[in-house]
């Protein structure tokens, strides 16, 4: 995996790590906050993180004894766009949807008031 966008769906591929993305979209934290809500050893957590590091979507920084971690967002608009050029597709097969359906309920209201008009 050489290129970048591969590099990040694979960091992102892990529920653990979009867990801890997502509690430092709401500021920085230790490792050990980050910890706090998984059952695991702290290696583990480390190696999580380290993950999130070489993908660049994480920062630790070096305060004194405190060596706290920071969300670096960058690489999810990478992502974001990717997933972009896909959005006409989804909004073409949506409107054929659409359709399909507004087709369905003319149909079944032709279908009642024919059943109606017999009576």
């Amino acid at each position: 995996m050489s290129d970048h966008l591969s590099i990040t769906f694979s960091a992102l591929a892990d529920p653990t790590r979009r867990a801890i993305l997502a509690r430092l979209a709401s500021g920085e934290a230790s490792v050990t906050e980050l910890a706090e809500p998984f059952e695991m050893s702290m290696p583990a957590i480390s190696r999580h993180l380290k993950v999130l590091e070489r993908a660049g979507l994480i920062t630790r920084g070096r305060e004194a004894q405190w060596r706290p971690c920071r969300l670096k967002a960058s690489p999810l608009k990478d992502v974001a766009g990717w997933v972009a050029r896909y959005r006409r597709f989804w909004e073409r097969n949506f409107e054929r949807l659409d359709r399909y359906l507004i087709e369905l309920q003319e149909t079944e209201k032709e279908n009642r008031h024919g059943r109606n008009n017999k009576k």
